[in-house]
């Protein structure tokens, strides 16, 4: 598969591995978690651990120890600070993020106007990358997208021109990151930029500009500049355009789900769809 549309056709992907997958949930206590975890049930895509306890530390860290155990796939956070669960998580000893990885956040998104999932990276961790954060971002975007079946995934490092300048140093780091992708390190995968989100995912737009680009218009990847980019560019995605979304978090042991406390069923089954996907 070259294109991935919808989260119908993640679905799909998973129902067709024939796994005997298993989401460890912490606290799932609220509607809109328990609903998306029947849902994972129901269509018996999942087995499902439900880890509740009123001191949330020691779920956080039951679960985490599943994990470890290999008892355990996925971690989903339900009614639970994201600070609390990334205690365990991040834990020298006991967490589930191995020395040197980079913890980061990857979303995915199903646009009524554009063709194919299109998936963004961080909106929720890194508040501003270093060159090595930026640079694993990309690996595990390109590694998730590998996984799914996209053969050669489109990577366009976003930036508000196609231009740097010396009040943007960051840009800068683009052009190592295009070399690393052109000596195969990312695998097989095209990346340009700097890049507007317009010229990453729309061919008219290039032509309009008159700007070349591998990517002709047909991201499947946008490395956002920092966290305030990607988030606002998430928020207005599911306000203004209609989008359905998805998040997990990258470089750790396995993928974990964190939604947030206000996001929908739909937004947390999607999520689980995704994570359950990334095995």
């Amino acid at each position: 598969m070259n294109t991935i549309r919808s989260f119908q056709d993640i679905q799909l992907l998973v129902a067709k591995a024939h796994r005997r997958l298993r989401i460890v949930a912490v606290n799932a206590t609220d509607e809109a978690t328990k609903e998306a975890l029947r849902l994972v049930e129901d269509t018996r895509l999942a087995e499902v651990i439900r880890i509740n306890d009123t001191l949330l530390e020691r779920a956080a860290e039951k679960a985490v120890a599943l994990i470890r155990r290999g008892d355990a796939d996925v971690l989903m956070k339900g009614l639970i600070g994201t600070d609390i669960l990334l205690r365990a998580i991040l834990n020298k000893v006991s967490g589930l993020l191995p020395e040197g990885q980079v913890l980061t956040h990857l979303s995915v998104a199903e646009i009524p106007n554009y063709h194919k999932l299109l998936f963004f990276t961080d909106v929720a961790v890194i508040p501003y990358p270093t060159q090595k954060q930026r640079t694993e971002q990309v690996r595990y975007a390109t590694d998730i997208c590998h996984k799914l079946g996209i053969k050669e995934p489109r990577v366009a490092l976003i930036h508000c021109a196609e231009h740097g300048g010396r009040q943007f140093p960051f840009v800068e780091g683009y052009q190592d990151i295009k070399q690393m992708a052109a000596e195969g390190q990312f695998g097989k995968c095209i990346v340009d930029g700097p890049l507007d989100v317009k010229s990453a995912c729309s061919a008219e737009a290039l032509k309009a500009k008159g700007i070349s680009s591998p990517l002709n218009g047909e991201a499947d990847i946008l490395v956002m500049p920092d966290i305030e980019a990607g988030n606002a560019f998430y928020k207005s995605m599911t306000l203004f355009a209609g989008a359905s979304t998805a998040g997990i978090l990258c470089g750790t042991v396995c993928p974990v789900v964190v939604p947030s406390r206000g996001d929908s069923t739909e937004a947390k089954y999607n999520s689980i769809l995704f994570a359950l996907a990334c095995l």
